[in-house]
């Protein structure tokens, strides 16, 4: 297979320590940006979409602590 440019859930859920049930979660709410492909409930997650998100969520941990927001 060609360079891959997409995660399945179970991918992003191995990568980001959460179970899949979490990332569907995210998936669902429109937390995490995702495309669903055929009618049984495939999501993908595009690479880069994903990075991209991994980036704003650093970027608001940091603003957070910044703040003085309490990280619980």
């Amino acid at each position: 297979m060609a360079n891959a440019q997409f995660y399945t859930l179970a991918d992003v859920a191995e990568i980001l320590s959460a179970s899949p049930a979490q990332v569907r979660a995210m998936v669902r709410s429109g937390e995490l940006p995702a495309i669903q492909i055929g009618g049984r409930g495939q999501w993908r997650i595009q690479i880069t979409v994903f990075d991209d998100w991994v980036q704003r969520k650093h970027q608001e941990t940091a603003e957070a602590v910044r703040s003085g927001a309490s990280l619980d």
